[in-house]
């Protein structure tokens, strides 16, 4: 589902399959990043599946449905929440985390009443933008272990390297190959392009245990942790806010820009 801005009700969503088409697409570049933060940091996965889906809802309810955006996790919070959750222990790394989401409410109110203008004097694209891109590249020889069949911190090595290698360069050319090549609706789609044909040659060479996904439970209670409250945490999680403030106001205009309109107004 996917809301329409040019109706006179800003409330009222309708359903459009190509909207639909591109919504699935973010949805799996979200997938990425819902599933590695959580795999490189020891928490829950379906804990961040759970709390990006509520959070996405309560934004797309506070906006009125008007940006086209999925919140996911921020890869700008993966070392920080290692270094909590070994020094301090998970209870308390999500208490700062709690801390942090605080954080933006104060942030939020402050544009409230102050207007965005304050954030463009702040923020400026030429800010945002190396932020945004620096994040990115931290994770690339992350990017680069796992196409190689090695885990997210090379210490495993999951399958052949050939076999990882044909699997990650399969699904890197077509969305490449889309991306240039494409016409029409299937070039607004690459990403979605190349995890297809990647799935597909996951299946012709007999990668992966489809045993496990039939017989994972379709309902299940995320591993929730109580968390607990330590000033040192707490302190600790203040700086690093920052980055996540700044690429989520970077991702608005990257999107104003795409689509041509002010999300951020």
């Amino acid at each position: 589902m996917n809301a329409t801005t040019a109706n006179t009700d800003p409330c009222r969503y309708v359903f459009r399959p190509r909207e639909a088409l591109l919504g699935a697409q973010m949805l799996f570049v979200a997938f990425g990043a819902l599933v590695l933060v959580p795999l490189l940091t020891g928490l829950d996965s379906n804990v961040a599946f759970f709390t990006a889906g509520v959070g996405t809802l309560i934004f797309q309810v506070v906006t009125r449905g008007k940006v086209p955006i999925f919140l996911a996790s921020s890869f700008a919070f993966i070392a920080p929440i290692m270094y909590g959750t070994k020094t301090w222990g998970v209870p308390l790394t999500m208490g700062a985390l709690i801390f942090s989401g605080l954080l933006y409410v104060a942030l939020s109110t402050l544009i409230r009443f102050r207007g965005t203008n304050i954030i463009l004097r702040l923020l400026p694209p030429i800010v945002t933008g190396p932020v945004i891109m620096v994040i990115g590249l931290v994770l690339a020889p992350v990017a680069v272990k796992m196409a190689l069949g090695l885990s997210g911190d090379g210490s495993q090595q999951l399958m052949p390297r050939a076999t990882a290698l044909t699997l990650s360069m399969s699904a890197l050319l077509t969305t490449v190959a889309v991306s240039l090549l494409g016409r029409g609706l299937l070039r607004l789609i690459p990403i979605l392009c190349g995890i297809g044909v990647g799935l597909l040659a996951a299946v012709g060479l007999g990668v992966g245990n489809w045993e496990a996904v039939r017989a994972a439970p379709w309902f299940a209670v995320p591993g929730f942790v109580m968390p607990q409250f330590a000033w040192e945490p707490l302190l600790f999680i203040i700086p690093v806010t920052v980055a996540p403030a700044i690429e989520h106001f970077g991702d608005i205009i990257a999107i104003s820009s795409v689509t041509g309109k002010d999300f951020l107004r």
